[in-house]
């Protein structure tokens, strides 16, 4: 399978680069601001680049992906910001700063990569939620800005299913609960994530390759707490 994952430089991202090519007959396009750690992947399934998916003009993308892949398969919006600060101090910048990257570069590469993704005969888009944006769960202090962007991206998973399914392209969102990452650790940095990023990594790879049958258009918890 031809597989697209951002936010691979580092934590989920990386482990899930690492968790396909343990199958010979998948290649991984990966992007990142920083791919040092991605370059010292001894593999010739990766095509690792450099990219600022912010400032990348969805032209840059598809030319950057149709360079290596003549359709895409499963397309893993992984990349994210998270910022911890109180609602009455979160400036507006922060506020644009996070919806930047964790929904509108999510809508600019998804339009960009519909004419690869409709090439495939099963193609899955995957969109890296938090629990944080499904209605109903705990919330925490500091975080509107991050969970009401995760919200608006479960409500463009569900529309989004829906307008693709004529395509046969499956569209779903993973909302997950607290891991072990770098930005976590960042956040809430007297907070310790039970579950590892290498084992969500191994979830979501499973989940990507073989669960699209059975699921389209849903927000899925994957949280070991409730509610």
């Amino acid at each position: 399978m031809n597989i697209v994952v951002t936010g691979a430089g580092r934590g989920i991202g990386l482990a899930l680069v690492r968790e396909f090519l343990r199958a010979p007959e998948h290649r991984v396009w990966a992007c990142s601001r920083d791919i040092s750690a991605l370059q010292t992947i001894p593999s010739s399934q990766i095509i690792a680049e450099a990219l600022d998916i912010t400032t990348a003009s969805a032209a840059e993308i598809s030319q950057r992906v149709s360079r290596h892949f003549p359709t895409v398969d499963v397309l893993i919006h992984n990349a994210g910001v998270l910022i911890n600060h109180p609602f009455e101090t979160t400036s507006l910048d922060d506020w644009h700063r996070i919806f930047e990257v964790n929904l509108f570069s999510v809508v600019k590469i998804n339009q960009a990569l519909l004419p690869l993704l409709k090439k495939s005969t099963a193609a899955h888009i995957v969109h890296i939620g938090s629990m944080g944006g499904v209605q109903g769960s705990s919330k925490f202090p500091g975080l509107s800005a991050y969970s009401a962007s995760k919200a608006a991206l479960a409500n463009l998973t569900e529309c989004m299913a829906e307008e693709l399914k004529p395509d046969g392209i499956h569209v779903n969102c993973l909302a997950l609960g607290a891991v072990d990452t770098e930005m976590l650790r960042t956040a809430f940095p007297d907070y310790s994530a039970d579950i590892k990023s290498t084992e969500m990594a191994a979830f979501i790879a499973n989940f990507c390759l073989n669960q699209r049958t059975y699921f389209n258009g849903k927000i899925l918890p994957v949280a070991a707490t409730t509610p």
